[in-house]
């Protein structure tokens, strides 16, 4: 927690990153965050930094498969067991 700063959130719900903050995460105006709850947390990250971890997480599915397409099988194979009981 180097980079450990106290913030006040002000009127409206409204936070202040400090400029230090900021510049050390190359952070601009206007950027967009995406805010979450992790665990008790609140966490702010760039998009582009989600997609890249999404990319890094499904990076061993091989370019042709299709997850959503074998997902859709498995629901309709599902469904079809539903029917039959």
């Amino acid at each position: 927690m180097s980079n450990a700063t106290e913030v006040n959130i002000g009127k409206q719900g409204r936070l202040v990153i400090p400029a230090g903050l900021r510049r050390s995460l190359g952070l601009s105006e206007g950027d967009r965050l995406i805010a979450r709850e992790e665990d008790g947390r609140l966490v702010f990250e760039k998009p582009e930094s989600i997609h890249q971890q999404l990319q890094a997480m499904f990076a061993h599915v091989p370019n042709k498969r299709s997850l959503a397409d074998e997902l859709i099988a498995e629901r309709r194979e599902a469904a079809k067991k539903e029917s039959e009981e």
